[in-house]
């Protein structure tokens, strides 16, 4: 199988001498092409910060990240910005959709910046707009839309561009149940028929079970990883439950 993203003994620190906090503690692991791939723990085990890194909104105090055989850590000006626009989707907590454009524009512009064509870019996001159930929304501007619809057209943003890698940061965080299934059921689709890698933190044991492996990571460490093989969704999520059992509670938001 090819590595689309390898994890090699990565640190991060933040503060000063005087006041050092270890965010992430020797962390290693690799995402093949076509995985879906979970990560949970409590809130300050680490799990946003490792996400951040890879999508380099922050620099690795030591370790290496590299993305489809390529060390992004050592990126600089315009090789960084290509990656970002051309290897990457982001799904953030906080949306981070610009207010003076509307939903459509807003999704445009991840193709813009690629330079498609008008008439694609409008075939893309009826289609995508279509499937995440936000076709009457377009041409409202953020400050109009509930935190659900603001989720829903962040990730039509990152997924219209099928890029090899997607990050998301609690994606259904915002939803009720049933755009989260929506929203999960289309990173199955991207994962399953287009081969997209996906990497998604989460709290939630739902959530996880749509992924094929979940990462639980505890005090900035790895603590336990399960596979979901040949189980059903609902035997997987009985499994990720087990360990946040074992967690003591760290987790108890996950249920």
């Amino acid at each position: 199988m090819e590595e689309i993203l390898k994890i090699d003994k990565i640190e991060k620190y933040y503060g000063n001498k005087s006041s050092l906090t270890k965010a992430i503690d020797n962390i290693s692991f690799v995402a093949e092409k076509g995985e879906f791939v979970a990560i949970m723990g409590a809130s300050g085990s680490g799990e946003t910060t490792l996400l951040n890194c890879i999508s380099t909104i922050d620099k690795v105090t030591s370790g290496h990240i590299y993305v489809a055989g390529d060390d992004i850590t050592k990126l600089k000006g315009n090789h960084l910005n290509k990656f970002r626009r051309e290897e990457l989707g982001f799904i953030f907590q906080d949306f981070n959709l610009l207010d003076t454009l509307t939903a459509y524009e807003n999704i445009a512009l991840a193709l813009s910046i690629q330079n498609v064509n008008v008439k694609e870019i409008d075939k893309r996001i009826k289609k995508v707009s279509e499937e995440l159930g936000i076709k009457d929304i377009l041409k409202k501007y953020p400050y109009e839309l509930s935190g659900g619809q603001k989720q829903r057209v962040s990730s039509a943003r990152a997924i219209i561009t099928n890029q090899k890698l997607i990050l998301a940061d609690e994606p259904t965080g915002a939803l009720d149940s049933k755009s989260s299934k929506m929203l999960l059921e289309k990173f199955n689709y991207l994962n399953e028929k287009l081969g997209a890698t996906i990497l998604m933190v989460t709290h939630d044991a739902f959530t996880a079970s749509y992924a094929s492996r979940v990462i639980f990571i505890k005090d900035g460490k790895i603590f336990n990883e399960i596979n979901r093989g040949s189980d059903s969704r609902k035997e997987f999520s009985n499994k990720i439950i087990d360990v946040v059992t074992l967690l003591g509670g760290d987790l108890n938001d996950a249920l």
